[in-house]
Protein backbone atom coordinates (compact mmCIF):
# COMPACT_ATOMS: atom_id res chain seq x y z
CA UNK A 1 0.00 0.00 0.00
CA UNK A 2 1.42 3.54 -1.06
CA UNK A 3 2.02 5.21 2.44
CA UNK A 4 1.65 9.16 0.61
CA UNK A 5 0.06 10.75 -2.03
CA UNK A 6 -3.43 9.76 -3.48
CA UNK A 7 -4.53 6.18 -2.16
CA UNK A 8 -7.84 5.87 -4.12
CA UNK A 9 -6.62 3.31 -6.44
CA UNK A 10 -9.25 4.15 -9.11
CA UNK A 11 -8.05 8.22 -8.81
CA UNK A 12 -4.18 6.91 -8.74
CA UNK A 13 -4.64 4.70 -11.74
CA UNK A 14 -6.68 7.43 -13.58
CA UNK A 15 -4.39 10.18 -13.09
CA UNK A 16 -1.38 7.52 -14.27
CA UNK A 17 -3.21 7.11 -17.63
CA UNK A 18 -3.74 10.88 -18.56
CA UNK A 19 -1.53 12.42 -21.36
CA UNK A 20 -0.53 16.23 -22.14
CA UNK A 21 -3.80 18.29 -23.27
CA UNK A 22 -5.96 15.66 -21.23
CA UNK A 23 -8.63 17.49 -19.33
CA UNK A 24 -9.70 16.57 -15.84
CA UNK A 25 -13.02 18.02 -14.49
CA UNK A 26 -13.16 18.34 -10.61
CA UNK A 27 -16.41 19.23 -9.70
CA UNK A 28 -19.17 19.65 -6.69
CA UNK A 29 -21.87 16.80 -6.34
CA UNK A 30 -24.40 19.05 -8.16
CA UNK A 31 -22.30 18.99 -11.29
CA UNK A 32 -24.12 17.08 -13.91
CA UNK A 33 -21.86 14.40 -15.05
CA UNK A 34 -21.71 13.63 -18.61
CA UNK A 35 -21.74 10.15 -20.08
CA UNK A 36 -17.88 9.07 -21.68
CA UNK A 37 -14.97 10.29 -19.68
CA UNK A 38 -14.19 8.46 -16.45
CA UNK A 39 -15.74 8.91 -13.23
CA UNK A 40 -14.15 8.51 -9.90
CA UNK A 41 -16.35 9.44 -6.98
CA UNK A 42 -15.47 10.32 -4.10
CA UNK A 43 -18.11 11.72 -2.47
CA UNK A 44 -18.88 10.80 1.05
CA UNK A 45 -21.55 12.94 2.30
CA UNK A 46 -22.19 16.71 1.98
CA UNK A 47 -18.96 18.71 2.14
CA UNK A 48 -16.91 15.62 2.14
CA UNK A 49 -14.07 15.13 0.33
CA UNK A 50 -14.33 19.50 0.40
CA UNK A 51 -13.43 20.86 -3.81
CA UNK A 52 -10.25 22.62 -2.01
CA UNK A 53 -8.83 19.42 -0.40
CA UNK A 54 -9.26 17.66 -4.24
CA UNK A 55 -8.18 19.95 -5.66
CA UNK A 56 -4.63 20.43 -3.97
CA UNK A 57 -4.20 16.94 -3.66
CA UNK A 58 -4.81 16.55 -7.36
CA UNK A 59 -2.57 19.64 -8.08
CA UNK A 60 0.63 17.72 -5.98
CA UNK A 61 -0.02 14.51 -8.55
CA UNK A 62 -0.39 16.85 -11.80
CA UNK A 63 1.01 19.48 -13.97
CA UNK A 64 -1.78 21.79 -14.83
CA UNK A 65 -0.94 24.40 -17.95
CA UNK A 66 -4.29 25.77 -18.20
CA UNK A 67 -7.94 25.46 -16.26
CA UNK A 68 -11.35 27.26 -17.10
CA UNK A 69 -14.21 27.74 -14.50
CA UNK A 70 -18.11 29.28 -14.89
CA UNK A 71 -18.00 32.39 -15.05
CA UNK A 72 -20.86 32.26 -12.27
CA UNK A 73 -18.56 31.38 -9.49
CA UNK A 74 -17.85 34.83 -8.95
CA UNK A 75 -21.37 35.80 -7.79
CA UNK A 76 -22.50 32.45 -6.39
CA UNK A 77 -19.15 31.63 -4.48
CA UNK A 78 -16.62 34.08 -3.27
CA UNK A 79 -14.45 31.53 -1.41
CA UNK A 80 -14.05 29.46 -4.56
CA UNK A 81 -13.71 31.76 -7.24
CA UNK A 82 -10.58 33.48 -4.55
CA UNK A 83 -9.15 29.46 -4.28
CA UNK A 84 -9.44 29.14 -8.03
CA UNK A 85 -7.97 32.42 -8.95
CA UNK A 86 -4.80 31.61 -6.60
CA UNK A 87 -4.39 28.70 -8.02
CA UNK A 88 -4.22 29.59 -11.61
CA UNK A 89 -3.46 33.53 -12.42
CA UNK A 90 -5.04 32.69 -15.34
CA UNK A 91 -8.49 31.36 -14.88
CA UNK A 92 -10.38 31.21 -18.02
CA UNK A 93 -14.11 31.81 -17.36
CA UNK A 94 -17.11 30.97 -19.55
CA UNK A 95 -20.71 30.09 -19.17
CA UNK A 96 -21.82 27.43 -16.88
CA UNK A 97 -23.63 25.82 -19.72
CA UNK A 98 -20.36 26.09 -22.07
CA UNK A 99 -18.22 24.68 -19.01
CA UNK A 100 -21.00 21.66 -18.59
CA UNK A 101 -20.53 20.91 -22.30
CA UNK A 102 -16.95 21.11 -22.22
CA UNK A 103 -16.70 19.32 -19.19
CA UNK A 104 -18.25 15.66 -22.23
CA UNK A 105 -14.65 16.09 -23.75
CA UNK A 106 -12.54 15.48 -20.14
CA UNK A 107 -10.66 11.99 -20.23
CA UNK A 108 -11.30 12.49 -16.30
CA UNK A 109 -14.29 13.92 -14.03
CA UNK A 110 -13.42 13.57 -10.23
CA UNK A 111 -16.49 14.44 -8.20
CA UNK A 112 -16.20 15.68 -4.80
CA UNK A 113 -18.62 16.21 -1.77
CA UNK A 114 -18.37 19.96 -2.43
CA UNK A 115 -22.16 21.41 -1.72
CA UNK A 116 -21.73 24.87 -2.30
CA UNK A 117 -22.80 25.98 -6.42
CA UNK A 118 -20.46 26.18 -9.07
CA UNK A 119 -17.19 24.40 -7.51
CA UNK A 120 -16.13 23.46 -10.72
CA UNK A 121 -12.71 23.74 -12.55
CA UNK A 122 -11.72 21.83 -15.46
CA UNK A 123 -7.59 21.27 -15.46
CA UNK A 124 -5.97 20.83 -19.00
CA UNK A 125 -2.89 18.96 -18.18
CA UNK A 126 0.38 20.06 -19.02
CA UNK A 127 4.41 17.73 -19.35
CA UNK A 128 6.58 17.91 -16.47
CA UNK A 129 9.98 18.97 -18.73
Amino acid sequence: MKKAGILNRHLAGALAELGHGDGVLVCDAGMPVPAGPRLVDLAFRAGVPSFAEVLDGLLAELVVEGATAAEEIRAANPAATALLEGRFPGLALVPHERLKDLSAGARLIVRTGEARPYANVLLRCGVFF
